[in-house]
């Protein structure tokens, strides 16, 4: 039935969702393009090529209803630009899409998403009914809508972590949905980055909302299915036009209008949605709207008109920017900072081209766009800027909530209801209950209301920090309502404790009121425990309440009256106290009586007491005890967390620990008791313990500060909860940690030996003192001051002094009054000696050696009596006997009258729970029932007599009960009684196994026994002594003595050995280890077992008379004399809460405890939160919090230092152009002051001698004109040069060394008269500028020099000034060949939409040094290609770095020309040089596509896969020296190993990235649809170079990836060779094996023909 129930359920879902939701399919064809085919019918090309407005081919259509059309030209009469719109040209069909996405690629966290295909013009009540009840999503409290780019940018790392974080944080504090469009980029994709970092595993808590188009999604094919569960990869084609799901969402709406591959479909969704959304109430309890908030980051031109949409709404969506995220988002908050003043006018045209530079438009869209950003500032109140940069700058989370409380226009009462929903008391603090917030008069009490029904705690404390006090707010209606909210199973709980209490069974929708509720904690605290919910007042009360007879003012002021009249001693208490605190009311009220005014001042509803403060007879104040009820309530609804709260304010936070600890263990016996779930009754378990241990704490806590106010905290009367103490409380708690604490045992211990001073030999001298009276004299006693802490007993409140019972009652501790000086010394002496004497005996330790000496002489005497002969007439030791016992029965009688329930029935129960009153209960009525029987003849006074002995035993027992009392004894016995108590279950079963074996031996062995009581004797008497050891041997064998044996009388022997075996041998055993079991059990227990019995010890005695039996009937008399004499006196109050063990306080002194309570818990939860802070996992996560900071604070400074350092390096440059400049200038002067002297002219030309040519041929040469002169020395051009460039800076003069030095070693020519030429050929451009700027000098005709500036002019303009200070500084310092290097850029794709960047040979190649190495050193060679090591002595611009080695590869010429032969038809090559070229950028290419498929792989791989394997970075090489092309690359140094090669070998892997480089070469070709595969994987760990990207043939017809490309014949044997691993398994490949058939037919095929064909498979790869 349930099967069937449940599928019924099941299919009733499915058909729901069907019959609610559709797709849309598109049903006509409407080409796109205007230029319209005109083939009648339409041809194949056109069924191909033409697309729908919806972006389907023809092909792609259904024509299930129509047929497809014949020509795509328009036929008569029909419009030519007829537009593609919805309604007319898609068909709604019920949905096929629906179920859970299952995500692939997060191995590490199970990642499912609902998802559901609906219409772009669904129903938002539909959408949301879905998303509550069959998604099970909780109602939202916030609405997050995050907005931003779709295309993949990059944030900054401050912003991203804020947005993460602030995001994540925001949505699960508050219950907030996030919706977003759901996709794996842009905005999306970061949403989802966060939903990973920071969100929770749960999938109802993580709401995240993916609203995207399904004609978008790549691969939505394989979602169809009707409520399926289906595997999703989300990383797709990198070249598709499609997107990808997100992995990290927890639910998707696919939006289908009917088109494919066209996006924003989902926007008027999407605010359709929110806005539905947004009528919905945030709470039950709350009218409140769910606010919606939109979270910007970065975006195009489209979202500003989104912000604009959402800021103009009436009323105004909040916008949240993030400040730093790009574009759009930094435009706003530009534009919202600069604007705060106005200043429109004088930021436009700036903002203008921010508009251009950021979304790339002309002028009049920027204009147009700059209109719209004016209009979103229209309502910038609405718009927040958050700015992570800020050091001010508040929490993300809680910027984006302050967002939404700010710009809704809410009133201060709606936003304190959407804080109070959102359980974020932080944000209501800071930005809703400020100071001079003006609220409306009750609100804040509807507030508190609604957060104690919502369980906020955070919010409860700051309404009270705030001022709401609960005299004010706390009221009958209120209260029920509490209790009468609907909280599921502690709701029920309470409904069946209710039931219990009052033992009927409640209707349906029945109502709890507090008379309930008090009936509910008598049951539940039991005992004499009394609520005030129960008492006869508070019910006349409430019933005239209830009634409303009259009004309430009347009522108010009647009740004050006749409260006046029961607080005057001479009036009777006929009316109620606590009428007055039914008629409380949000503000105080006065009314007036007889010409006096009344404060109506009202007490919580849980106590019924009044007190009055001293000296105001006439004008009685109610002390309020408020919390009392809330903590009540919070502990009966199961609220442990606002328990805990509650519990920390208002008064005897002690009491209300122990008194918590009691309700919990209740509960949870109940629980257990009533078949609950065990996890309620161990919660409930839980909660008691933790409320104990807070009592054990405060009170160590106070006893530690100060040891008698702790003590005084322990019995102080407490009229809150029924008069009990706390010490009474822990008791019936059974709370041993507390009756064991070190506090209560002192406590015990002063209360049992009472006024006495003895610590040593306290027995003996108890004992001397008894029996000789004047040497109670000789006693030492404690001064009143010592026992100022001690509770005086009842008997010691009638007895007592006046002077005794008036500082008992002030509670002042102090000595008596002082006497008149008139009084002689005699009197005081006689006085001191009576009280010594009746403090003496009034001791319970003097008690109880009084009565245990009258009670041991009371035993001898009764023994004497039954072991002699009873007379006729009953001896005068029996009359002794019968005394004691009958005063005896007196004083249990007593004992139940003066305990403190007030009904019978109550105290004759809680009299008999005690083990010890139920056994002198029988011995009483037995030796009663003898007594009676003993008058009369035999034999009934024989039966008197037999009575007599089997009661002594009773009273003998009794004396165990006397050891109880000693420290070494009371725990021995304590576990007797525990074995006792334990072993019912073990003899149970020992006389089961008893009585079978006796019965069967008995009817064995008498058949014919006729029915008598002898049989049951017979049957348990000799199997019970074969226990022991009596095995009855001579009765083993009946035929012995030659008797008739009994039929069958063989079979007892057999029986008796058997039952011996299983009784004495397991059993007795088992009894015995059970003993031993407990005896170690309770052995490290007992002492604290000892001492939580050591209360009831000594209570017994503390209130029982100081006479013992039969003396005790004397004490009786007179407490019946002092009983009604205080009765007439009118102070039976006293007498009437007297019973029990109480410390009475006055006012002063209660209040100066219950102050003293509060320091100790302020002292309790500072050193608490000491602890707490000093534990060692704090201090772990401290350090790593200030960690994170520290090391966010090292990249801010890392970042501001790199900053430093490039401006130090730019000015370095700068200084060292001027530099330049200065010494050029003198050189300048120079030659100015030369130019008239001949001699100086020709020094100069001297100089200019020709410098032998390099080495090696570079192609910045220069040949200059220059005059030849004779030979002269080198050391005189030396020091003309030295001269001649006196302020050359000293890098340039140490070239020139360089250069001087070289041309010493070689022969200087001097040519003839005319010009000469000198090839300098020098790295870069220059060598020798030191000789004075003299690279063209040339003898004009009219004997002037032609100066050089000019030259120097023209140099400057080709290159500036920094690469000038690097050619003329640094030239000289390198060594090697100069190289152009090209690399391979990515750039920004402006013709191909469907990807963001293009790989671009960069357009100027950038020069570096290379010193090959030597031979031994740097030559390699491989297969096609040989190579060299080079070391990069400098490098422009990085480009590679100096000092590194690298590896300049080639092809060999061989390969080159079989290359060009073999595809002498592709490609055009002019000679060898571009043959080399263009194979080196084919390599490079090769390597890069390697590279990029690569990091998709690092990308899509499973974490736990630790290897991030990469492919070199490759650049092409032009050698200047001989016009070569080569390729270079990092050289690698360590382990090379080869995986496979390009024809598909393997090598068996000897590690884990062998392994998982192997299922690389796999996974390249399922991610490239089986078109490409990367082999020959070689290389260094996990750096690896040299791939091959084998194409197949049919798409290889340009050669773009080199010669070693053997396409199928590559592929077939990798498919035929390659083994898959458990890598491969674990990237969700198949095995290859399986397709090694189709791969085989499909490279038989011919390769496509056509040239639109091939263009279209080049631009793919």
């Amino acid at each position: 039935l349930k099967f069937k129930h449940f599928l019924l359920l099941y299919q009733s879902r499915k058909s729901w969702i069907e019959e609610t939701f559709f797709r849309r399919e598109c049903v006509k064809f409407i080409p796109s393009s205007r230029d319209l085919h005109r083939c009648i019918p339409v041809c194949q090309v056109c069924q191909n090529l033409i697309r729908c407005c919806c972006g389907r081919l023809m092909g792609e259509h259904s024509w299930e209803e129509s047929s497809p059309p014949i020509s795509l030209c328009p036929g008569p009469g029909q419009d030519v630009a007829e537009d593609w719109s919805i309604e007319l040209h898609t068909k709604a069909s019920p949905t096929n899409a629906y179920g859970i996405i299952d995500f692939e690629d997060t191995a590490t966290r199970v990642c499912r998403a609902k998802y559901v295909r609906v219409a772009v013009d669904s129903k938002a009540e539909a959408l949301l009914q879905l998303m509550l009840r069959e998604w099970q999503m909780e109602r939202p409290k916030l609405l997050l809508t995050i907005q931003g780019g779709s295309e993949n940018f990059t944030l900054p790392p401050k912003v991203k972590q804020a947005f993460s974080k602030g995001l994540i944080t925001a949505a699960l504090s508050t219950g907030a949905w996030i919706l977003t469009d759901g996709i794996n980029t842009g905005v999306s994709k970061y949403v989802g980055e966060a939903v990973k970092i920071f969100g929770g595993h749960d999938l109802r808590k993580r709401n995240t909302v993916g609203i995207t188009p399904w004609g978008v999604i790549d691969n939505n094919m394989e979602l169809i299915g009707r409520d399926v569960f289906r595997p999703y990869q989300p990383l797709g084609n990198p070249l598709s036009k499609r997107v990808c799901l997100n992995g990290f969402h927890s639910h998707f709406l696919l939006v289908d209008d009917g088109t494919l591959g066209k996006h924003g479909c989902q926007q008027g969704f999407r605010k359709k949605l929110e806005k539905h959304i947004q009528l919905q109430k945030i709470h039950p309890r709350l009218n409140q709207g769910v606010p919606v908030v939109c979270v910007v980051v970065e975006g195009g031109p489209a979202i500003v008109s989104t912000v604009l949409d959402y800021v103009s709404n009436v009323p105004p969506v909040p916008v949240l920017v993030f400040e730093g995220s790009g574009r759009a988002a930094d435009l706003l908050a530009f534009l919202h900072k600069q604007t705060a003043a106005d200043r429109y006018a004088y930021i436009k045209d700036d903002f203008l081209i921010r508009i251009g530079d950021a979304f790339g438009v002309d002028r009049v869209e920027a204009s147009h766009l700059y209109s719209l950003f004016q209009q979103c500032m229209d309502h910038r109140q609405s718009i927040t800027i958050f700015d992570s940069e800020s050091e001010d700058q508040t929490a993300p989370d809680a910027a984006i909530l302050t967002a939404t409380l700010k710009g809704t226009k809410a009133s201060p009462a709606e936003q304190l209801s959407m804080a109070l929903a959102w359980d974020r008391a932080d944000i209501a603090q800071k930005d809703v209950l400020v100071y001079g917030q003006h609220w409306q008069v009750g609100s804040l009490e509807q507030a508190m209301l609604d957060a104690l029904v919502m369980d906020r705690v955070g919010f409860v404390k700051l309404l009270i920090d705030n001022g709401m006090t609960m005299c004010r707010f706390l009221t009958v209606d209120r209260l029920e309502e509490l209790y009468n909210t609907h909280q599921g199973q502690a709701d029920r709980f309470l409904h069946h404790l209710v039931e219990d209490a009052k033992q009927t069974s409640l209707p349906i929708g029945y109502r709890l009121s507090l008379i309930d509720i008090g009936l509910v904690i008598e049951y539940l605290i039991g005992g004499a425990y009394r609520s005030t919910y129960t008492r006869k007042h508070f019910r006349a009360a409430y019933s005239r309440l209830q009634d409303k007879v009259s009004s309430d003012s009347y009522i108010h002021c009647a009740l004050i009256c006749v409260l006046r009249r029961g607080l005057i001693p001479s009036s009777s208490r006929g009316r109620s106290l606590q009428d007055l605190q039914f008629f409380r009311t949000a503000q105080p009220y006065k009314c007036k009586v007889g010409g006096v005014f009344f404060h109506s001042r009202f007490k919580p509803i849980l106590h019924g007491e009044i007190t009055l403060s001293p000296g105001l007879d006439d004008a009685p104040l109610l002390v309020p005890f408020n919390f009392n009820d809330l903590f009540v309530w919070a502990v009966l609804q199961q609220r442990q967390q606002m328990a805990l709260f509650l519990w920390q304010h208002g008064e005897e936070a002690l009491a209300r620990a122990t008194v918590a600890c009691k309700l919990y263990r209740s509960m949870a016996f109940e629980a257990r008791q009533s078949s609950f779930d065990d996890n309620i009754a161990e919660r409930f378990k839980a909660y008691s313990l933790e409320f104990g241990q807070l009592a054990v704490d405060v009170l160590d806590c106070a006893f530690r500060q100060n040891e008698q106010m702790a003590m005084k905290l322990l019995t102080s009367e407490m009229e809150a909860w029924s008069h009990f103490t706390c010490l009474q409380m822990a008791v019936s708690s059974c709370h041993r940690p507390f009756v064991s604490h070190s506090c209560t045992q002192t406590l015990l211990t002063d209360l049992w030996t009472g006024p006495l001073n003895m610590t040593k030999s306290l027995f003996l001298k108890i004992i001397l003192s008894l029996l000789l009276p004047p040497s109670i004299l000789l006693l030492e006693f404690k001064s009143k001051a010592e026992m100022c802490h001690v509770p005086q007993s009842h008997e010691a409140m009638l007895f007592g002094l006046d002077s005794v019972n008036q500082d008992a009652e002030r509670g002042q501790g102090k000595c008596l009054g002082p006497v008149s000086e008139t009084v002689s010394s005699m009197t005081m002496q006689c006085l001191s000696w009576i009280t010594r004497i009746y403090e003496f005996y009034t001791a319970p330790v003097v008690k109880f050696w009084f009565h245990t000496m009258f009670y041991l002489a009371f035993l001898m005497l009764f023994s004497y009596v039954i072991l002699v002969k009873m007379e006729d007439r009953p001896s005068v030791q029996e009359w002794l006997v019968i005394a004691y016992i009958l005063s005896t029965a007196v004083e249990k009688t007593r004992e139940v009258l003066m305990s403190e329930p007030r009904k019978l029935r109550h105290k004759l129960k809680i009299w008999f729970s005690e083990y010890w009153n139920l056994s002198d209960f029988i011995a009483i009525l037995l030796f009663l029932a003898g007594l009676a029987m003993r008058w009369h003849v035999d034999p009934y006074r024989t039966a008197g007599r037999i009575a007599y002995c089997l009661d002594i035993i009773f009273w003998f027992i009794r004396v165990t009960d006397l050891l109880a009392v000693n420290q070494h004894a009371g725990p021995y016995l304590t576990m007797i009684t525990k074995m006792t108590t334990n072993m019912f279950f073990i003899v149970v079963m020992m006389a089961i196994v008893l009585l079978s074996f006796g019965v069967s031996r008995k009817a064995i062995l008498s058949p014919d026994e006729e029915p008598s009581w002898s049989l049951a004797r017979d049957v348990v008497f000799q199997p019970y002594w074969m226990i022991y050891g009596e095995v009855y041997e001579s009765e083993i064998d009946p035929c012995e003595d030659g008797n008739p044996c009994p039929p069958a009388s063989f079979l007892t022997p057999f029986l008796q050995a058997v039952y011996m075996f299983f009784q004495y041998i397991i059993m007795v055993n088992i009894l015995i280890a059970f003993f031993n079991n407990i005896y170690f059990d309770m052995a490290s227990t007992s002492n604290k077992l000892w001492k939580y019995n050591r209360y009831r010890y000594i209570m017994t005695y503390q209130e029982r008379p100081w006479l013992p039996p039969p003396l005790i009937l004397l004490s009786h008399i007179t407490l019946g004399l002092m009983a009604i004499y205080r009765r007439f006196s009118g102070d039976a109050e006293r007498e009437e809460r007297g019973s029990g063990l109480k410390l009475y306080l006055g006012h002063e002194d209660r209040k100066k405890l219950h102050e003293f309570e509060e320091k100790c818990v302020e002292a309790y939860f500072h050193e608490k939160s000491e602890g707490l802070h000093s534990s060692q996992t704090n201090r772990i996560r401290a350090t790593a919090e200030r960690a994170e900071e520290m090391c966010t604070m090292v990249g801010e400074v890392s970042e501001k230092v790199n900053f430093i350092q490039d401006s130090l390096s730019e000015l370095d440059c700068q200084l060292g152009q001027l530099q330049d400049l200065s010494a050029l200038a003198v050189d300048t002067l120079t030659l100015f002051s030369a130019s008239d002297s001949l001699h100086q002219e020709e020094a100069r030309l001297a100089q200019c001698r020709s410098i032998t040519a390099s080495r090696h041929i570079l192609p910045h040469s220069w040949t200059l004109p220059h005059r030849t002169g004779a030979d002269f020395d080198l050391l005189n051009m030396r020091r003309l040069m030295a001269k001649s460039c006196k302020s050359t800076p000293p890098s340039l003069l140490k070239c020139y060394t360089l250069v001087s030095s070289r041309l010493a070693s070689q022969e200087c020519h001097v040519g003839s008269k005319e010009n000469v030429t000198i090839s300098m050929s020098l790295p870069w451009m220059f060598t020798g500028v030191g000789g004075g700027g003299c690279l063209l000098l040339r003898k004009s005709t009219t004997n002037s020099l032609v100066f050089p500036a000019l030259i120097w002019k023209g140099i400057y303009k080709i290159y500036p000034f920094s690469f000038y200070r690097l050619l003329f500084f640094s030239s000289f310092s390198t060594g090697g060949e100069e190289v152009s290097i090209y690399s391979l850029e990515e750039v920004p794709s402006d013709a191909d939409p469907e990807s963001s960047t293009v790989s671009s040979w960069s357009s100027r190649g950038l020069s570096a040094m290379l010193q090959p190495l030597s031979s031994e050193e740097g030559s390699l060679d491989g297969g096609l290609r040989q190579g060299c090591r080079v070391l990069c002595t400098w490098a422009e611009r990085d480009v590679l770095r100096p000092g590194l080695v690298y590896v300049v590869k080639a092809f060999r010429p061989e390969v080159v020309r079989a290359w060009q032969k073999y595809f002498h038809g592709s490609t055009n090559f002019c000679d060898d040089i571009s043959r080399s070229q263009w194979q080196c950028q084919s390599e490079i290419q090769q390597q890069r596509a390697a590279q990029k498929m690569m990091r998709v792989f690092n990308q899509v791989k499973p974490d736990d896969m630790h290897h991030s394997p990469r492919f070199l970075d490759v650049s092409l090489v032009l050698w200047h020296s001989n016009g070569q092309w080569l390729t270079i690359e990092r050289n690698m140094s360590g382990d090379f190993r080869k995986c496979n090669n390009n024809t598909g070998e393997e090598i068996t892997p000897c590690c884990s990235l062998e392994e998982m480089l192997l299922a690389f070469s796999h996974w390249t070709y399922e991610y490239s649809n089986r078109e490409l595969l990367v082999l020959d994987i070689q290389g260094v760990g996990e750096e690896l170079t040299d791939p091959t990207v084998v194409m197949a043939d049919d798409q290889r017809g340009e050669m773009l990836f080199g010669p070693d490309n053997l396409g199928y014949a590559a592929i077939n044997g990798f498919l035929q060779k390659h083994s898959c691993s458990i890598f491969c398994h674990r990237l969700g490949l198949e095995d290859l094996r399986k397709r090694l058939d189709s791969c085989e037919n499909r490279s038989e095929a011919e390769p496509v023909s056509g040239e639109e064909e091939q263009e279209d498979d080049e631009d793919r790869v």
